[in-house]
């Protein structure tokens, strides 16, 4: 009895075992988006897969690096750091020169994820976060697309043709319209089309191009269960909603709100990034609230702000935002009467 007594363990609830690892669902994640890789790589050449390698290397050294120099437990088995190579690659035009990638993959591990105790600590996503410092620091690199099945050298992207994205052309006719004094002083530029779009034969990050790529990224994780369709569908409909309502040219209810849905990071960001545990609300109606948060600051960038897009801002923000959304989302625990501020003054 006293051996048996040795042994017994008691935690804290909630007692409950899933076959579900950090590895795994990590691993799932790098499954998922292997189509939108692919896809970058179809449309902007080895130098895309090229860049990727780089980041993910970049990445697993940095964390092994730390890891190693703070004397703590190597944590790279659980693919964590690969994830985050890899989605801020995918937030890179192509063109990114590969020094500033693994400055960026240095940021993103050291200071982002590492520097507040490594996964399950970061309070913002690391990869999002290395793609703002990026844009900051290198605007002109993180801004320099290039014209779909344009050849682009490994080491320089000196002849490469640039091209605008989606969401700049969408901008630039906007306001050509709307600052045009007469019909025939508009001209405004033709733009790429839904299946375009969908089929990501545009210009862009890398892993953003193809919505159907994305997609199919999706209905994967969402099958496995590794994420659910609150936050994205959340996110995807409030943007669709404010730039229908806020985003034509001809006054209230004219914007086109499929080009916004197709355009740009929103859904490589609803997916990938704005499902991100560590980082986003864990109460369901949290969950609802931090998607149309998203969604409202990504179609107030992209209608009245200085910069077409919108995606990553909205996520980092919102991100800084998820400890007070818990906080007022989280159920009522069972059997905790709330206490009176009369009892606290007799008391």
């Amino acid at each position: 009895m006293e051996n048996l007594k040795e042994k017994l363990i008691v935690t804290e609830s909630p007692h409950i075992r899933d076959g579900n690892t950090t590895g795994g669902i990590m691993l799932d994640v790098i499954i998922a988006l292997m189509p939108a890789l692919i896809a970058g790589v179809f449309v902007f050449g080895y130098r895309a897969a090229a860049l990727a390698v780089v980041c993910v290397g970049a990445c697993v050294f940095f964390e092994w690096a730390w890891c190693k120099i703070v004397k703590k437990q190597v944590s790279i088995g659980d693919f964590s750091a690969a994830v985050t190579g890899l989605l801020l690659a995918m937030n890179l035009p192509v063109t990114m020169p590969f020094w500033m990638a693994i400055v960026g993959s240095l940021f993103a591990i050291v200071i982002v994820k590492q520097f507040f105790g490594g996964i399950g600590h970061n309070f913002m996503n690391p990869a999002l976060a290395a793609r703002a410092f990026l844009l900051t620091s290198w605007a002109q690199a993180m801004t320099t697309w290039v014209q779909p099945f344009t050849k682009v050298a490994f080491f320089s992207n000196a002849d490469a043709v640039s091209h605008a994205t989606p969401l700049a052309q969408l901008a630039q006719n906007v306001d050509t319209v709307s600052q045009a004094t007469s019909a025939s002083d508009a001209a405004v530029a033709e733009l790429p089309s839904y299946l375009d779009l969908f089929l990501g034969t545009t210009g862009g990050c890398i892993g953003e191009v193809s919505a159907l790529a994305i997609l199919i990224g999706a209905v994967y994780l969402i099958c496995k269960r590794v994420i659910s369709i609150k936050i994205p569908a959340a996110y995807i409909l409030t943007v669709a909603a404010l730039t229908f309502v806020f985003g034509g040219n001809d006054g209230l209810f004219s914007g086109d709100a499929l080009y916004h849905v197709l355009s740009g990071g929103l859904m490589l960001g609803a997916f990938f990034m704005a499902t991100d545990y560590v980082t986003t609300p864990y109460t369901p109606n949290g969950q609802i609230v931090f998607g149309i948060g998203c969604g409202i600051l990504t179609a107030v960038i992209r209608l009245w702000g200085g910069y077409p897009e919108g995606v990553s801002y909205s996520i980092l923000l919102m991100n800084v935002a998820t400890p007070l959304i818990d906080k007022y989302t989280a159920p009522k625990r069972f059997g905790v009467v709330k206490e009176k501020k009369g009892d606290k003054k007799n008391a």
